[in-house]
């Protein structure tokens, strides 16, 4: 049986997530903790709470063995773009 978890709306680029997911993508979950632990960007905190969040509601559910869990599938798509405008010369605005 699968367990999920969703993180929505977090403030990082997509392309730069992705580089993280595809470093978890098909590990065990105690290994895949284990290096987002020590990676180096600002996404990587992000992702082990994601994962960390699966694993407690495997817990919760009473599924499975939480020790034999492996990420089988994370993605990452493009959220809301923040629109920003740039001041023109007498009151105009483009964005």
């Amino acid at each position: 049986m699968e367990v999920k978890a969703s993180l929505k709306y977090a403030r990082v680029g997509a392309q730069k997530a992705r580089l993280v997911a595809d470093l978890v993508r098909g590990k065990d979950v105690n290994e895949a903790v284990k290096t987002l632990t020590f990676l180096n960007k600002k996404t990587a905190g992000m992702v082990k709470k994601l994962i960390e969040s699966a694993v407690a509601n495997a817990e919760y559910k009473k599924v499975m063995d939480v020790d034999n869990l492996v990420v089988k599938a994370i993605w990452v798509d493009q959220g809301p773009v923040l629109k920003r405008f740039r001041p023109r010369a007498q009151g105009r605005a483009f964005g």
